[in-house]
């Protein structure tokens, strides 16, 4: 049978608990709310494409430079730089270099000369060089002597390629300033593979007139271009660049869009400088390499020794494209889904700040929340007759309930369904004949004496600090000496008349039990009214002795101080608290 239970109550059902507010403002608030949150959503899903799958790029670039320049160095003569000259070192397959100025030194041969100060150190004898002796900057190996560099100076000779190289500064303006006419042709071909879609940069409609005369300023799809607008575009000057050289990025960004009618794949491009530019900041600024050109001279090997700078562009191919996916639009949707939870968020902050009617809110958190409270942690209720509010503290085991301070200070809401029946029940001949009594039962007189919690000199000593409760908070009257307490608490017919209203066909005669336990009752609804959730309404000690004294316990025995709900007046009849 276990095993049944455990079955059914799988199948079974669970939702939410709704509150509807039949309100114009506040459905008006919803409905605004939702449509600009459905038109945030619309506006992002067509924005950023979130319809479709997307894929990466894979790319392939081919670069072509075109120009040629003239210049002359002292020594040299005049040479003429083709691409061959300044293309540089073969690069990576995605960048391309063009030399802008050189330092040369030409004519160099094997052999033993002066090595070039380094750092600003000179020799004075011999025994500053160190035979074998060579250094990161050294153009050679030290043999051992101190010989002139100069008419003043003295350095270590070294075993080199002579004369060593001299001149680190080059020079300005820069030897091919003129490269920044040169242009370069730019072959870029992509796939993507998951849509099996393939382009090039070069458009079918480029044909070879269109690639003799296009410009960039006038058209950006243009695959040709200037070096010189690349470094402009860059934010840098050529001039200033071609000096030191650099490095600049060419950046090619693909977004295309695979649906049908809204085809479009076009290459977007854009340039900025790589490298730090600023000497004064930069250990070693710009990009430079050297290279050496060789001949033989009379059967002795010389060589002509260039270190070149120049300008590096690195090609970088980035970008995705989009087709549309069901899958991806569900998903989508569902991710968004949470974002309508904002509405109930902010109406119920609303609700709940003094933007809006108190009581309006009030009474909402109560329908909406049930707070329940942790059973090893009960939450008491508890009214003085010298106060007009509730009193909300946690029983302790160890303090009276009269000296524990509140936890919380509320008003007192009233009960005025309870207060109108009974005003009514208070009207004469209510039951008809009052003169059919029940047997005389004996009350006893139980005035005990006063403990030191007590401020109204009525109530009894107990053993559980729950029940060391007094009617007052400071020194008085007690309230079960009030003739209203008489009327609404102890009057007998009043009692029976409520138990009859719960069960009409209760029997004429009834327990005493049942009027003590209705007598706890009417306290409770007279000075508690409707009691906050989850808490438990504490009768004061002299009240319970007064209700106890006027329909005893035929035993003068009884159960105490129990923390439960509010019973029914069907369960005070049957005698069952």
């Amino acid at each position: 049978m276990p095993a049944c239970g455990a079955l059914l109550g799988l199948c079974q059902y669970e939702t939410n608990k709704l509150v509807r507010i039949q309100s114009v403002r506040l459905g008006s608030l919803k409905w605004s709310l939702n449509m600009a949150i459905l038109l945030f959503i619309c506006i992002m899903m067509l924005w950023n494409r979130k319809y479709q799958e997307f894929d990466l790029v894979v790319s392939s670039v081919t670069t072509k430079v075109k120009g040629v320049a003239q210049t002359h160095l002292s020594g040299v003569g005049d040479i003429v730089w083709d691409v061959v000259d300044y293309s540089g070192p073969s690069q990576d397959k995605n960048s391309f270099f063009v030399v802008t100025n050189v330092i040369v030194t030409k004519n160099q041969t094997r052999g033993k000369c002066p090595e070039a100060p380094l750092e600003g150190r000179f020799c004075r004898s011999d025994k500053d060089c160190k035979p074998g002796g060579w250094e990161q900057q050294s153009h050679g190996v030290q043999t051992g002597s101190c010989v002139k560099f100069d008419v003043f100076k003295k350095t270590c000779e070294v075993s080199a390629w002579c004369p060593v190289e001299t001149t680190t500064t080059p020079k300005r303006p820069a030897l091919l300033e003129a490269a920044e006419n040169f242009t370069v042709l730019i072959k870029n071909n992509i796939r993507f593979p998951a849509f099996n879609f393939i382009r090039r940069n070069i458009l079918p409609e480029m044909n070879d007139a269109y690639l003799r005369s296009c410009h960039r300023r006038n058209d950006l799809l243009c695959p040709i271009f200037r070096l010189g607008d690349i470094v402009q575009e860059a934010g840098e000057k050529f001039s200033e660049m071609a000096v030191e050289g650099g490095v600049i990025g060419i950046l090619i960004k693909w977004d295309c869009n695979l649906d049908r009618f809204m085809q479009h794949c076009l290459p977007r491009y854009s340039f900025r400088r790589l490298d730090e530019k600023e000497s004064n900041k930069t250990l070693y600024p710009g990009l430079n390499f050297r290279y050496a050109k060789y001949n033989i001279v009379n059967g002795v090997e010389e060589r002509t020794l260039y270190k070149a700078f120049g300008i590096r562009f690195d090609i970088m191919v980035f970008g995705q494209a989009g087709k549309f996916s069901f899958i991806q639009l569900i998903i989508y949707i569902g991710s968004t889904l949470s974002y309508y939870a904002l509405t109930t968020v902010f109406i119920d902050w609303l609700i709940g700040t003094s933007c809006y009617s108190a009581e309006v809110g009030h009474n909402y958190s109560e329908r909406k929340v049930e707070s329940v409270q942790d059973k090893q942690k009960l939450i008491l209720c508890v009214s003085y007759v010298d106060e007009n509010n509730i009193r909300l503290v946690k029983m302790s085991q160890k303090r009276s309930l009269q000296d524990i301070k509140p936890k919380s200070v509320l008003p007192r809401e009233k009960d005025p369904g309870h207060m109108r029946t009974v005003l009514c029940l208070l009207q004469p001949d209510v039951r008809g004949d009052h003169n059919a009594q029940p047997p005389p039962e004996q009350k006893v007189n139980m005035k005990p004496r006063r403990p030191a919690w007590c401020k109204c000199d009525c109530c009894a000593p107990s053993s559980l600090h729950q029940e060391e409760l007094c009617c007052r908070q400071k020194d008085g009257v007690c309230i079960s000496s009030s003739p209203l307490f008489e009327q609404l608490v102890l009057r007998r017919p009043l009692l029976e008349a409520v138990l009859l209203y719960w069960d009409p066909l209760s029997p004429d005669y009834v327990q005493t039990a049942a009027l003590r336990h209705c007598a706890y009752k009417q306290y409770i609804s007279w000075r508690f009214g409707i009691p906050p959730n989850d808490t438990f309404p504490v009768i004061p000690s002299c009240c319970v002795w007064r209700i106890r004294s006027e329909y005893p316990s035929p035993d003068g025995q009884y159960s105490g101080f129990r923390p439960v709900k509010m019973a029914s007046m069907q369960a005070c009849a049957n005698g069952e608290l």
